[in-house]
């Protein structure tokens, strides 16, 4: 085991984890941030998404070992308040069905909407693509971007 410190959600925090572990599990098991979730293991599903310097990166696949001075953001540390308008929005319209997939939708959704304010639909698909819900609540996800991005330009609270 090897301690490593990290930039987590603007604080410095320290793990004893294996240098291979993947920044999911030490993020898990031994921090308590729970909202990133295992679902495929192989950073195909999404579900594990974390921002790295506020890109959108798959923390099953990021061994803690390659992350010294980055700073990353899980869903814990997107709003303090829960009140990013992303979060306004997932609870106005009833995004999710199950809620598995939510966080790593969430937060895809976030770095897409600092590249892009007022995403098109085509924006939302192509940025979204990765990221799968077995529910399958796709549409729903659309919206919830697209309210989002009203409530980000002012207009209207959730």
């Amino acid at each position: 085991m090897s301690k490593f410190t990290l930039n987590i959600n603007g604080k410095r925090q320290q793990v004893d984890v294996e240098p291979d572990t993947p920044l999911l599990w030490a993020l898990r098991d031994s921090l308590g941030l729970v909202g990133a979730k295992y679902g495929c293991g192989a950073g195909m599903c999404g579900a594990c998404t974390v921002h790295i310097d506020g890109v959108p990166t798959r923390s099953c696949l990021m061994p803690v070992s390659s992350l010294t001075t980055q700073k990353i953001t899980t869903i814990e540390g997107l709003d303090k308040q829960h009140q990013h308008p992303l979060q306004q929005a997932w609870q106005e319209l009833d995004v999710p069905q199950c809620g598995y997939c939510q966080s790593g939708q969430i937060m895809t959704a976030c770095a897409l909407l600092k590249q892009h304010p007022k995403p098109s639909d085509a924006q939302i698909d192509e940025a979204m693509a990765g990221n799968l819900c077995r529910c399958a609540t796709y549409t729903r996800i659309r919206a919830g971007i697209h309210r989002a991005a009203e409530i980000a330009n002012g207009k209207g609270k959730a």
